[in-house]
């Protein structure tokens, strides 16, 4: 009676992990929203290019990039998680398949998670410092204490990431 109830709970914990599937399929809204947010900025920003200055040209093309970043940061998560956790993608042989599909553990999703996180940071600290004449200097300040906050998280993650696998 126990075995039969603890492989009752086992394999209903193992089944819940479809609950993530949804959400996971969920972020492709969200990748909807960065697209339609990216070419917001685009149709605003076009008809005034002859207009603007290279610095505003500069902190347009940093939004862009960063747009772009968050965008490839949820597919990884998305794409990822999924396999990590739900089930493999079966998309069929015919189907172009992404080279990093399948190749991220859960270690290796984490340290690309922290390293998109440290580039979306650093894109955000760069548009402060073109506007350093617009920011306060205690959130200046801030902003560069999070950053390398940031950095020093992702270096040691991948600090301990690499001494777990090869030690």
């Amino acid at each position: 009676m126990q075995l039969r109830l603890e492989h009752f709970l086992e394999r209903l914990m193992y089944a819940s992990r479809w609950i993530m599937a949804p959400v996971f399929l969920g972020m492709s809204l969200i990748l909807l929203m960065l697209a339609i947010k990216f070419f917001q900025e685009l149709y605003h920003f076009v008809p005034h290019i002859l207009e603007v200055d290279d610095g505003q040209i500069i902190l347009k093309l940093l939004t862009f990039i960063d747009l772009t970043l968050v965008g490839s940061l949820t597919l990884i998560v998305m794409f990822s998680g999924y396999e990590n956790f739900v089930s493999r993608l079966d998309i069929g042989s015919e189907a172009e398949k992404l080279e990093w599909l399948g190749t991220h553990d859960y270690g290796s999703l984490k340290l690309k998670v922290a390293t998109s996180i440290v580039a979306i940071s650093s894109i955000r600290l760069l548009k402060v410092f073109m506007e350093v004449e617009n920011t306060e200097n205690d959130k200046m300040l801030w902003f560069v204490v999070i950053h390398l906050t940031l950095v020093i998280s992702a270096f040691i993650m991948g600090y301990l990431d690499k001494i777990s696998k090869h030690g």
